[in-house]
């Protein structure tokens, strides 16, 4: 939704959304003569103001209703509609030290009055409002078959082999959930295995005129219990790992999910490919991937490692849908009604609330009533993302 100052609809003035997906790979400070270190990869436009009569009318949605009700009638509803499998958020960690914006990719939201002397790429702060947002990737629970490998190894000068199996609870993760890691060791050769490491790795494939892959481990876990294992022994065991990002906050370049402002945020999600296998990775930006990596260390000369990895999904769960307004309205009211015996430890007794409105229509939001300053020459000479640093004429 655009809230339009009085001023601009009486001079007929036309307003525009523009929706900017951009790859950055390289600082701000950097971009000199005309040459600057980003990739467009979306670039949309809606006139949200006046309404093209070609456009299709399109059912507001609920917090377009709420908002509409709270801002009256110079609020006007606006759509972009982004392409399945495009480029989400993903932002590059920065070293300690670091200044200036990630490198990753961004979404922004330019709102803007066009005129004669303003343009998309540079419009004037006094009629334009900049929103950073953040596009993330999540995937609804589905049946997938479960990641399994086998490996061996054999050795000069020894008969026999080391056989290995690993396999995974599942193929799918969510977030902040454990990763059950089966693994049976079978020593049918001479040697002696010492130890076994189970680590969670991450892998971020730049994709720009070149790709580029860049691996980072994001968990691990190492174990001497049931070790050693001897010639002719067996091993069966079930490791946890669970990668978190506050386990990583000093890694330079890890991928992390789009960071809006000193918000905390989570690693990066699985890019998720289409069915079809027609997805550009060049319209990605970053390709994130995740692995399970199993190695067990052979001791003794010429014993080396015997190694396996199990790919795996790491996203979001699917949020909650949003029911119909005709389907809110079928549901019980959650305020007791007059005459009712209710539990007075279960009223809320804090309303937020607009008068007449249903409370499962609540989105918990609050607005923040600014005061209509004008912009000054000279004031204000910071150009970042957000809409309390603008003009509120148009917000």
């Amino acid at each position: 939704m655009v809230l339009i100052d009085d001023e601009y609809i009486k001079e007929g003035k036309k307003v525009t959304a523009h929706l900017l997906a951009a790859f950055r790979y390289g600082r701000e400070d950097l971009d000199v003569l005309g040459l600057t270190f980003r990739k467009d990869l979306i670039s949309m436009q809606y006139q949200v103001y006046p309404q093209e009569p070609d456009q299709p009318e399109r059912p507001l949605t609920r917090l377009q209703e709420r908002l509409k009700r709270k801002l009256g009638g110079n609020a006007y509803p606006f759509w972009f509609e982004i392409a399945p499998r495009s480029a989400s958020s993903v932002t590059l960690q920065p070293a300690p030290g670091d200044t200036g914006k990630p490198c990753g990719v961004d979404y922004e939201l330019k709102t803007m009055v066009n005129g004669m002397d303003c343009s998309v790429d540079k419009p004037k702060k006094h009629n334009s409002v900049r929103l950073a947002i953040r596009k993330l990737t999540y995937a609804p629970w589905e049946a997938r078959s479960q990641p399994m490998v086998e490996v061996s190894k054999e050795f000069m000068m020894s008969p026999g082999l080391l056989h290995m199996e690993a396999s995974l609870d599942k193929e799918m993760y969510y977030h902040g959930e454990s990763i059950a890691v089966n693994v049976h060791l079978q020593n049918n050769s001479n040697k002696t295995v010492k130890k076994m490491k189970v680590s969670v790795i991450q892998v971020a494939d730049i994709c720009l005129f070149t790709t580029a892959s860049y691996t980072c481990e994001v968990a691990k876990v190492e174990s001497n219990e049931g070790f050693p294992v001897g010639p002719g022994a067996t091993l069966s065991k079930v490791y946890s790992v669970c990668p978190l990002l506050r386990y990583n906050k000093d890694k330079r370049g890890l991928a992390l999910d789009g960071q809006l402002k000193h918000e905390d945020t989570n690693l990066a999600s699985s890019t998720i490919f289409r069915i079809d296998g027609n997805t550009s990775r060049e319209n990605l930006g970053i390709v994130v991937q995740y692995k399970v990596k199993i190695k067990a260390s052979i001791g003794g000369p010429l014993g080396g490692d015997l190694t396996a990895e199990l790919p795996f999904t790491l996203t979001h769960a699917k949020p909650a849908e949003t029911p119909d307004k005709k389907d809110r309205e079928r549901l019980p009211s959650l305020i007791p009604q007059p005459g009712s015996e209710a539990n007075p430890l279960d009223i809320d007794l804090i309303q937020l609330n607009d008068e007449g409105c249903n409370p499962l229509d609540d989105d918990d939001f609050i607005f923040e009533d600014f005061a209509r300053t004008r912009m000054k020459g000279g004031e204000n000479t910071e150009d970042h993302p957000s809409p309390s640093t603008h003009d509120n004429s148009l917000i």
